[in-house]
């Protein structure tokens, strides 16, 4: 375990009450602390010393914490800093997180979620960080399969992304930051605290994308991301978000590529796959989907439609994210014209524009080349991996689904958990 009493802290906060209080926590849990009422103030004693995190607000006289993170990049690129906020939103989020911020944290917040925070900030790179919310986790990495075990992984550091929600149409931030091995998937707010892990116990909705919902937090359209984390083998993480999960380009791509800029890290430990030992079949009438033993996971999906659609089958070998990235990642989701209105109706669909799905009219598609002959097929089976990493472990299987949606990929997880120990 680190020595604390090793590590320096400089917190800057202009609140005199907040300083001390803030400062009188670190201290109690064996920091060394040294603070400040305002970022001019700070920026001489990170030249002069040697500090191992900077904790600071945002709203400060003469130098905000915006304009003093930016100050410090140019000589201290390497210095974690924790910015915390009375005044949360997601641009500020955005902005502090460009600059290199490894954590926001909204006021009012709890002592015991900012020393977490602390905790894992201080110790990433000796591993030895782990929050006390991740001790505490029951999710996917204590719940595992009896197969091969698998090295866990988290990303080297943290990443952003903004874009529309899809259902919502609202502007929404997207924070990818590192957890400790043990800690699994978790998607919290931007700024605020609480989350909730990625598990299909969570699963609050499936219609038209896959919800998550507990203690009051929901996360929409979740399955493309988890697809991108599935295929990477990402099994530690903390995705911030505020209400749903931005759509992007309709597809994959730009979360590859959020993954690849943060780089892969793996951790010491591991967490054991999923193996299917004999077949499960989930499914009503002419929709069905099947999970049979299999050393690897292939997905193959029959896409049936009534024309210009017609029915389309594509099958998918997961073998890294190379396959996955050419393969799977740039299929974008679809919609009907006829489905427009109903979506509109549900108050669905706000965000949807003619960049960022394929639409499909009586003729055929009306707004954009396919980037495959078997695109909306390859959509489906990004659908079901992002639906099966709720499982929370690797899985191994064959899978064959038609004419499926979100609900039976997710009532196929649901038989798969009986396959956890």
């Amino acid at each position: 375990m680190t020595n604390t009493a090793t590590q320096r802290i400089l917190l800057a906060e202009d609140d005199d009450a907040m300083r001390v209080y803030l400062e009188r926590a670190l201290v109690n849990a064996g920091y060394k602390v040294d603070s400040v009422d305002r970022g001019t103030a700070a920026v001489p004693l990170l030249v002069e010393s040697d500090y191992d995190l900077l904790l600071s607000d945002i709203v400060m006289p003469e130098m905000d914490g915006i304009e003093l993170l930016a100050r410090i990049r140019q000589t201290h690129a390497d210095l974690p800093v924790i910015v915390l906020s009375g005044h949360g939103n997601v641009e500020v989020a955005v902005k502090a997180t460009k600059l290199g911020a490894v954590d926001f944290i909204e006021k009012p917040f709890s002592i015991e979620g900012l020393l977490a925070s602390v905790n894992q900030a201080l110790n990433k790179e000796t591993g030895t960080g782990r929050s006390a919310d991740a001790q505490q986790s029951t999710g996917a990495i204590a719940r595992q399969g009896t197969g091969p075990l698998l090295r866990q992984r988290t990303l080297a550091r943290s990443v952003i992304e903004s874009g529309l929600g899809l259902h919502s149409g609202a502007r929404t931030g997207l924070i990818l930051q590192p957890l400790p091995a043990g800690s699994g998937i978790r998607f919290g707010r931007v700024a605020g605290e609480g989350w909730l892990e990625a598990v299909v116990d969570n699963v609050d909705s499936t219609g038209y994308a896959t919800t998550l919902f507990k203690d009051g937090l929901t996360v929409r359209t979740v399955e493309h991301l988890m697809a991108a984390l599935h295929a990477y083998g990402i099994t530690n993480l903390l995705v911030k978000v505020e209400g749903e999960v931005p759509i992007l380009d309709g597809s994959a791509v730009e979360f590859c590529r959020l993954i690849e800029s943060a780089g892969v890290e793996e951790q010491d430990a591991e967490v054991a796959a999923v193996c299917v030992e004999k077949e499960l079949r989930v499914g009503q009438g002419d929709s069905l989907i099947t999970a049979k033993p299999y050393d690897g996971l292939r997905i193959t999906y029959e896409l049936s439609y009534p024309e210009p659609v017609g029915e389309q089958t594509y099958t998918f070998e997961m073998d890294g994210p190379e396959a996955f990235k050419r393969e799977i990642a740039p299929a974008r989701t679809f919609g009907f014209v006829e489905e427009i209105r109903q979506l509109e109706n549900a108050g669905l669909g706000q965000g949807g524009q003619l960049g960022n799905f394929i639409l499909i009219g009586e003729s055929g598609i009306v707004n954009t080349e396919l980037r495959f002959v078997e695109e909306l097929a390859r959509h489906k089976i990004l659908d079901v991996l992002g639906d099966l990493y709720l499982l929370g472990a690797p899985l191994r299987a064959s899978i064959h689904a038609r004419k499926t949606g979100h609900r039976d990929n997710i009532a196929m997880v649901r038989a798969l958990q009986d396959l956890l120990v």
